[in-house]
């Protein structure tokens, strides 16, 4: 059994299939996934996400506004979320994080909300879901800070690009780094070489469905079933067997949210996954 901890299945390339997609995925042993809501007040990702927690009986979410639409995101509209994060299905605030790689919103407003809503994350005692593209050192910076006057963060760095400097610094703040398709491409050995440095209680794996499809699926739609690759290709990197790191990741990600194989035993027999 694997965990799939980051996917995108409200988006709309699963619009017509995304009951075959789940199912997919537990043909292949995927026994949790968090589907995340990138909250922006204009679109519905974050109610589309809740909607398939509820349906999917394995399918968790996590909701929070993505840097890039940090721009569109008030207090008010932080205040909703909040009020949502207490869906039972939610067990991460997330994504957030930094961007300076695309820019889409300017860094001080990036940095402004990220700082909010590690804030509120800690308010609700949720584990925190963080994106960051070329914004390693601002991102450690408000960590730390955030952690010294808040409490500690605790969370996942998804889709890991960063250096073996930096995965071991955020491994040591209690961060599970969480490594996507990129392991498997043939131009990723500075990934890979972050992956060595790291233990089995230190890692995850996501598919960021539909994005990074893994080698051998590069060029199509990925979905969480692929998320068996992407961990052949970290437990290749470590030098570890599937096996172990399929049944690690899975309980590092259980540990993570707090829940156990009991976790919404009342849910409807039929709800697959």
């Amino acid at each position: 059994m694997i965990a799939d901890s980051h996917a995108h299945l409200d988006m709309e390339q699963f619009e017509a299939d995304r009951e075959a997609v789940v199912a997919r995925a537990v043909a292949r042993g995927v026994a949790l996934i968090i589907t995340i809501g990138t909250g922006k007040p204009q679109h519905t990702s974050v109610q589309r996400t809740l909607e398939i927690a509820e349906t999917y009986r394995n399918v968790r979410a996590g909701i929070g506004v993505h840097p890039h639409d940090a721009s569109s995101a008030d207090e008010g509209y932080l205040q909703e979320l909040a009020v949502l994060a207490r869906h039972p299905g939610v067990v991460l605030w997330g994504e957030i994080g930094l961007d300076y790689h695309y820019n889409h919103s300017p860094g001080d407003i990036q940095r402004r909300l990220f700082r909010r809503q590690l804030q509120l994350a800690g308010e609700l005692n949720l584990p925190v879901c963080i994106h960051c593209r070329d914004a390693w050192d601002d991102l450690e910076c408000i960590v730390r800070e955030e952690s010294s006057s808040s409490g500690r963060a605790r969370g996942i760095l998804h889709s890991f690009t960063g250096t073996r400097r930096e995965a071991e610094t955020f491994a040591a703040l209690g961060f599970l780094i969480s490594f996507s398709g990129m392991i498997t491409f043939k131009n990723a050995a500075a990934i890979r070489e972050a992956a060595q440095a790291l233990r089995l209680d230190q890692v995850l794996v996501e598919t960021d469905c539909p994005y990074l499809a893994p080698v051998p699926h590069r060029g199509r739609r990925n979905e969480p079933a692929f998320v068996v690759d992407v961990a052949r290709g970290l437990a290749q990197a470590m030098g570890v067997s599937y096996e172990d790191l399929a049944r690690e990741t899975l309980l590092n990600l259980r540990r993570l949210i707090g829940e156990d194989d009991n976790y919404r035993a009342s849910a409807p027999a039929s709800a697959q996954l």
